[in-house]
C-alpha cells in the first residue's frame, strides 16, 4: 500500500507493517481513524477494530505501522454474505 488507508478500509497488519505483528500476531484491522500528526517518514498511527475470521470486532486498537507494509483486504462481511447465498 503506498497511500494512507482511509476510514472504513480493512487492512492486514503483519510483519511487513511492523515486527511486533509478525507470525501469529498478525491481525485484520477495520480503520476508524488515521492520525494526521507527523511521524517518521512512511509510518502512521491507525485506530480501528481488530476483526476475527467471521468479520466481528473483538477489540479496539491503536497501532503504529509502516504504510508500505499494509495490505488492503476484501471486506469479510461481503464475502460471508455471498457464501451464505450460495
Amino acid at each position: 500500500m503506498t497511500a494512507l488507508p482511509r476510514v472504513g478500509d480493512l487492512v492486514r497488519i503483519d510483519g511487513r507493517a511492523s515486527v511486533q505483528f509478525a507470525g501469529d500476531r498478525a491481525l485484520l484491522l477495520r480503520v476508524l481513524r488515521v492520525d494526521r500528526r507527523p511521524t517518521y517518514y512512511g509510518w502512521c498511527w491507525l485506530t480501528g477494530y481488530v476483526l476475527n475470521r467471521n468479520g466481528e470486532a473483538t477489540e479496539r486498537r491503536e497501532v503504529y505501522v509502516q504504510v508500505a507494509g499494509l495490505r488492503r483486504v476484501a471486506d469479510l462481511r461481503k464475502r460471508a454474505a455471498t457464501a451464505r447465498r450460495a
